[in-house]
Formats: structure tokens, sequence, C-alpha cells
């Protein structure tokens, strides 16, 4: 399959599936960092093709810390995914987000600790430019399908990405808003990271649940309404999934496309080969 013909779609809290779409088949993806989070779930929607995987597994299985990023996105690459969309449940640490609002953020602030952030290493070493983590071509397409549905988009605004999964103190989700953050959540930032490695476009649908546990006038954060709001909103994020598919053009002609171009520092002759074929489906076309 031709690579960059594909649109990536990962679902969070309450998007476990896409509606619509035909010629649907699940497909075992092997990696060399292990099993991704399930089979992916191939087909296509207005004759557009698609790579659906639910982040959390079926039956929502897996912490946002036991997620295999590296082997979602690395899937994702050999499927000839070149556009990746996540959906997330983000709780809001500002009074204008309010639970059920969408947030299309540009901007991460990371929080979290155990988790692996590159497919480098082991002989090779690259450094991906990260001051934009979003693709501001995809989140303006996203922000174009959004803005036909009956819901408060808002276009911009800073995730911190925790490490969970228990939710925030009171003193943290203090100190977020502090730093001026917007939205706080516990996944996409090794997926935006790992995505910029693989050169896929990346954007983000959050969708505010709560008010995190810093208005207290709002009450503290219920998983049980959190599941609730997303129920809602899961139909609206698949509509703006559907109208993104849309708007896209063959070619992307944004950064993300050639992002290690000049990013491989290593000597060449010195890479092993083992790393080499391991990561062949990145680094090829500059090795």
């Amino acid at each position: 399959m031709e690579q960059n013909t594909m649109l990536g779609v990962i679902g969070g809290t309450g998007l476990y599936e896409m509606d619509g779409l035909s010629g649907v088949r699940e497909v075992e993806v092997e990696t060399p960092f292990g099993a991704p989070s399930g089979p992916f779930v191939l087909g296509s929607l207005d004759g557009v093709g698609v790579a659906f995987l639910p982040r959390h597994g079926k039956g929502h299985r897996l912490l946002p810390t036991e997620v295999n990023n590296r082997a979602n996105i690395f899937g994702m690459k050999k499927l000839g995914v070149g556009r990746l969309l996540s959906v997330s449940a983000v709780g809001s640490l500002k009074l204008e987000i309010e639970p059920g609002h969408m947030v299309l953020p540009d901007q991460f602030i990371d929080r979290t600790y155990r988790r692996p952030s590159t497919f480098f290493g082991d002989g090779i070493v690259a450094h991906v430019q990260f001051a934009d983590p979003f693709c501001n071509d995809l989140r303006a397409l996203v922000a174009a399908a959004a803005a036909t549905e009956d819901i408060e988009v808002h276009g911009r605004g800073t995730y911190v990405c925790m490490e969970g999964p228990q939710f925030s103190t009171r003193a943290e989700s203090a100190l977020h808003r502090s730093w001026g953050a917007d939205v706080i959540g516990m996944t996409n930032l090794q997926e935006a990271k790992l995505a910029r490695e693989a050169e896929i476009c990346f954007a983000t649908i959050a969708m505010s649940t709560d008010y995190d546990c810093w208005n207290e006038a709002a009450g503290d954060v219920d998983i049980e309404e959190i599941i609730a709001v997303l129920q809602k909103n899961a139909d609206v994020a698949k509509r703006i999934i559907r109208g993104t598919l849309e708007r896209l053009s063959p070619e992307r002609t944004c950064p993300c496309a050639t992002a290690l171009a000049m990013a491989i520092v290593t000597d060449r002759s010195v890479i092993p080969e083992e790393t080499r074929d391991k990561l062949a489906p990145l680094v090829d076309k500059y090795l």
C-alpha cells in the first residue's frame, strides 16, 4: 500500500469503533516494539482508506501507561497512514471550556515519566523538531469540519499530559491552571512525538468531560459523568472525522512529511544493521 494514502484514527474513552466503514476487516500488525493495543480495523469511508484502533484495547483494558504507543504508531506507519487523528477525553482547566465542549490543542506540557517516547536508540540518534507538536494543516481541516457541527469548539489550547491513572490533586490542578494550560489528559503526548518521528501528521480532538477538581462548585471528577458526556459526544466526533476526510487532499505540504530529513545525526556507516532493519519503514529513504 502506498504510504500516506490512509487516515488513521485512534479512539480513546468513549470511542471504540467507527461507523459507516465499508469493506471492513481486522488486521493484526507485527512491530519490532511489540503488540499494538489490538487489531487495526481497516475500511473505506467516502472512498478514503481508514485505519482505526481503540487506544485502550477492546473492552478498555489498558491503563494510559500500559498503552504501547510505539507499536500503535509504528503499526499505523506500516499500514500506510499519513495523517492521524486522536480522539481523547480531557478535563477542562478553564471556566470557558465547559463539559461537552471540544478543543483542538496546539501545544503540550509533559508530566509523564514512565513512557517510551521515541523509536530511536540502539545505535541511531535523531532529534525531530517539536516546537509545534500538532500538524497545523490537519488541525485546520478538523476545525473546518467541526465548524459545521452544533457544538462549541475551541480552536487551540495547551494540553497537559499527566501520568495517571489517578486524577489530579487540587494542588496539581491549581498548578496546571497557573501555567495557563487549557485541558488535561493522560494520553496523546507520546502519540504526537512518535507520529512526528514517523512523519505522520497528527491532530487531537479533545472532548472536555469535566472541570478536573479545581472548580469545586462543579464537583469533583466522576467517572460515570465522564462516560455520559463522552457517549453524548461520540457521534459528533465521528461526524467531525468524516468531515475531515472529505477535506483531505492527496498531497501533504506540511513539515511533518519530511520531519526526519535533517534529524538523523548518526554517521550512517556506524548504524547497526539490525537497527536499520528494525526502523526501515521510518528511515530507509534517508539511509
